[in-house]
C-alpha cells in the first residue's frame, strides 16, 4: 500500500505533534506516524515549561490543558550552609504562566492529537513504525513503515524526523553527528506522597556518590536517582535491598514508602546522551528535536527545546510546503534558527555534568555552595530569576505563528 502526503512526520512526541498541528492549521497536508498504539509511556519527560504553556495559550488550548490534573513547580531550593535556600524562582518570570507544569506527557500528546484531528489536513497514524526511507535518486521521497496489517509506504514532499534520540530516520540518512560524553545515567521511579504534603518546591538531594531529584506530583513523588555512567547492570545486580538503602540515604523520610517498590522492574533506566547533528537536513528530509540533538535531563529542558524546534520549523516551512517549493535553503534555515539556542543549552548542560553531577555520582568531592551565596541571594533575591529564565524560557523562545493561533474554544 502506498499513500501520498505533503509532509510526513516520523514520531508522535512533543516536537512531532506540535509541528503537525501547526502545519495543519496552515493548510498543509500532514501525516504523523507513531509506532505505538497509544502515548502511555512512563517517565517520558513530564515537564511543560512556561514558553510551552504560553504556546498552548496562543493555540487556544489553554482551557483544555488547565483541566488536566497537574502540579506546578514554582521554585527549586538547595542546601546552602545547612539552610534551604531558593535559588531558582519561576514566579519572577514575566510569563503568563510563571511555573513548570508537571503533567503526564501522554495527556499533553492526547491534547495535541485531539486539536490536530479537528483540522481537515491532519492525519495521525498510530501503530505505524517507520522502518526505512524511500528515495528518488539522492532525494528522500517518504518512508516505509510497518503496521499490524503489514508493510506500507508513504510518499511525501518532505519527511521530518521527530523520532527521538534513537532516530531511525537519522540513522538511515547517515547525517554526521557530534557526541559528547556524559558522566551519569538516571533511574526513574515513583513513591507515594503524603496526602497532607502541599509543597511543590523541587528539592535536589546530594551525598558522596549519590544525587537525587525529588519532583512533587499530584499524589506521588517522581524521583530521579543519578547513577554513574554505564553502571545500570552492576547496580541492579546488588538487588532490591541495596536499592532501598540507596534511596533512604538521600530520602530518609521515605522509610515507610520505599518498600512499595517491590521489584527493580519498577525502576526505569535512562541512558543519558548528548549529541547534535552537524547538518540537520538532506534533500527531502529534516531532523528536529532529539533526532537532531539529544539533551541530558538537566533542567528538564529537552522537551521545551524540541517544542521550540517544531514551532520554528512550522513557521519557516508552512508557505514553501503549501506552494510545493521547499528548497535546501528552506531546510537549512530551520537549523540556522535553532542551532544557537540548542548549542548554548547543551554547553550549559555540559558544564553542569562536568563540574557538578558527573563528579558527584563518581564520588568525587564537590564543594558545597558557599555561605556567601546565601547572603547574596538574601540581598538580591531577583537573581533567582536568572536560572529560572534559562530553564523556563531558554534561549530564543519561539511564538506561535499567526496562522496557527486560535481563540480558546
Amino acid at each position: 500500500m502506498t499513500a501520498k502526503t505533503t509532509c510526513a512526520i516520523v514520531g508522535g512526541g512533543p516536537a512531532g505533534m506540535v509541528l503537525g498541528l501547526l502545519l495543519a492549521r496552515a493548510g498543509v497536508a500532514v501525516t504523523v506516524l507513531e509506532k505505538h498504539a497509544d502515548f502511555l509511556r512512563d517517565f517520558r519527560g513530564d515537564t511543560v515549561h512556561p514558553t510551552t504553556l504560553r504556546l498552548l495559550d496562543e493555540l487556544g488550548l489553554w482551557p483544555r490543558f488547565a483541566d488536566i490534573a497537574h502540579s506546578r513547580l514554582r521554585q527549586a531550593a538547595f542546601d546552602v550552609a545547612g539552610r534551604s535556600v531558593t535559588l531558582v524562582d519561576f514566579t519572577r518570570l514575566r510569563q503568563p504562566h510563571p511555573y513548570i507544569a508537571m503533567v503526564p506527557q501522554w495527556d499533553l500528546l492526547n491534547l495535541l492529537a485531539e486539536a490536530g484531528t479537528a483540522e481537515p489536513t491532519f492525519t495521525l497514524q498510530m501503530n505505524s513504525e517507520v522502518t526505512g526511507l524511500l528515495r528518488d535518486g539522492q532525494r528522500i521521497a517518504g518512508v516505509r513503515y510497518q503496521t499490524p496489517d503489514g508493510s506500507a509506504e508513504l510518499r511525501a514532499d518532505l519527511t521530518v524526523g521527530c523520532d527521538g534520540r534513537w532516530s531511525v530516520v537519522r540513522r538511515d540518512t547517515g547525517l554526521p553527528m557530534r557526541e559528547w560524553p556524559t558522566g551519569f545515567d538516571v533511574w526513574w521511579f515513583r513513591l507515594p506522597r503524603p496526602p497532607d504534603d502541599a509543597s511543590y518546591t523541587l528539592f535536589p538531594r546530594v551525598a558522596p556518590g549519590r544525587a537525587m531529584i525529588v519532583i512533587p506530583r499530584v499524589g506521588y513523588f517522581q524521583v530521579a536517582l543519578l547513577i554513574p555512567k554505564g553502571a545500570d547492570t552492576r547496580l541492579r545486580a546488588r538487588g532490591l535491598a541495596a536499592f532501598h538503602a540507596d534511596v533512604l540515604e538521600l530520602m530518609p523520610e521515605a522509610a515507610d514508602t520505599v518498600t512499595t517498590i517491590t521489584t527493580l522492574d519498577d525502576v526505569k533506566f535512562l541512558d543519558v546522551r548528548m549529541n547534535r547533528l552537524r547538518r540537520w537536513h538532506t534533500d527531502g528530509l529534516l531532523c528536529i528535536g532529539d533526532a537532531a540533538h539529544a539533551m541530558t535531563p538537566a533542567g528538564g529542558v529537552g522537551i521545551n527545546v524540541a517544542v521550540q524546534d517544531g514551532v520554528a520549523a512550522a513557521r519557516l516551512l508552512a508557505n514553501p510546503l503549501r506552494n510545493g517549493t521547499v528548497t535546501d535553503r528552506d531546510l537549512a534555515g530551520v537549523r540556522r534558527r535553532r542551532v544557537v539556542p540548542t548549542a548554548v543549552t547543551q554547553a550549559l548542560q555540559r558544564q553542569i555534568d562536568n563540574r557538578l553531577l558527573g563528579p558527584i555520582v563518581r564520588g568525587e568531592n564537590v564543594a558545597s555552595p558557599p555561605a556567601a551565596l546565601l547572603r547574596v541571594i538574601e540581598a538580591m533575591p531577583w537573581l533567582t530569576a536568572i536560572p529560572a529564565y534559562l530553564v523556563g524560557v531558554g534561549v530564543r523562545p519561539e511564538r506561535a505563528p499567526e496562522f496557527a493561533r486560535r481563540a480558546p474554544a
